[in-house]
């Protein structure tokens, strides 16, 4: 059905213009029952996108600032790959109590979500011990040291409590105002350690220098794994130590 699903939200239902979401997505302004909102057409499966729903819904009602999915005329959350959600104001973090303002926002959400179920197809770092495939991760895709090496950064939260992960918490997912600071785009979250969320410019986080080396070094595997093998991931994979 494409972006004739967006019908389903209403006869007004428009499209104003496209936004950046991402490799993985199609995503636009829309105007929806006189409203701005963000629209975002994907090939997920409807399993990954009602995990998806079911945590942002959960996280606005515990009083996180997220994007929130509106329901389609007929109270469907998705549909055909499509999902209607709030549009959220804010701009990026630019001071360093911004971004200590970001990690106490990103361990709300991992505190929030304690023993929340696995992604569907996804894999934990832990996960990718032993399995090869998850998702956007094809191990077998990269250098065998490559591998290696990202494992052995891996093993090091091996064991460790897990939760969602926002995943991307970079500048252009986040919006900040004076009263609170927002995630969006949520493509990337998934069950896993904390830590690979935290490694934020000028240690935000407040880890000391083993915690940060340990979550450096595992988070940079991580980029390098999901998005093999274009110029950033090589550059992440520069980062991990040989074993």
């Amino acid at each position: 059905m494409g972006w004739d699903a967006l019908a389903q939200w209403g006869d007004d239902a428009t499209r104003i213009g496209p936004l950046s979401g991402g490799v993985a997505n199609d995503v636009w302004s829309v105007r929806v029952r006189g409203g701005l909102a963000v629209a975002r057409l994907g090939a997920r499966s409807d399993a990954d996108l009602s995990w998806e729903t079911a945590l942002l819904a959960h996280l606005d009602r515990e009083g996180l600032a997220v994007p929130v999915p509106i329901p389609a005329a007929d109270g469907r959350l998705f549909v055909d790959g499509l999902v209607v959600m709030t549009y959220v104001e804010g701009g990026p973090p630019s001071t360093p109590a911004d971004w200590r303002r970001v990690a106490a926002t990103l361990r709300d959400l991992h505190r929030l979500t304690r023993g929340w179920p696995q992604r569907p197809g996804w894999r934990s770092s832990a996960d990718l011990l032993h399995a090869d495939t998850g998702t956007r991760i094809d191990l077998g895709a990269m250098p065998a040291d490559g591998v290696a090496r990202c494992r052995a950064a891996w093993a090091r939260l091996a064991g460790r409590e897990t939760c969602v992960v926002h995943g991307d918490p970079n500048p252009r997912n986040i919006r900040v105002t004076a009263d609170r600071v927002a995630l969006i785009d949520w493509d990337e979250s998934h069950v896993d350690v904390p830590d690979l969320d935290l490694v934020l410019p000028g240690n935000a986080a407040g880890f000391d220098d083993a915690a940060l080396d340990v979550a450096a070094q595992a988070s940079a595997a991580w980029q390098a794994a999901v998005c093999w093998d274009d110029d950033y991931s090589i550059r992440q994979l520069s980062q991990v130590r040989p074993i």
